[in-house]
């Protein structure tokens, strides 16, 4: 087993796998559902950002320049959806919508 000097270095190495980035990413959207934490969802995605080759290698896949994309992680604001959306299809991702439990 391979060792790493700290949490983070681990965790932007296992990231880099597209399937683990998707779970974590689901994982803290779930978290989100339940507690509302925008911050923490936003952290998580910015962790996915810079494990898969950061914002110049996102860029070209968006519709949005290096500055705004920075802007976007740099400040914890809500995103607007259409960003959200076009963050997500630049890493090969996207939305999904579930049937909540006990829903009628």
């Amino acid at each position: 087993m391979r060792k790493y000097r700290n949490y983070e270095e681990g965790l932007k190495v296992r990231l880099a796998d597209s399937a683990y980035a998707k779970e974590y990413l689901a994982i803290a959207l779930e978290e989100y559902d339940e507690d509302g934490n925008i911050e923490a969802f936003l952290l998580a995605l910015r962790d996915v950002v810079n494990a898969q080759g950061g914002l110049s290698k996102l860029e070209p896949h968006i519709k949005l320049s290096r500055q705004a994309l920075h802007e976007v992680f740099s400040e914890n604001q809500m995103l607007p959806f259409e960003t959200m959306g076009a963050i997500l299809h630049g890493l090969g991702l996207k939305f999904s919508i579930e049937m909540l439990e006990n829903s009628p």
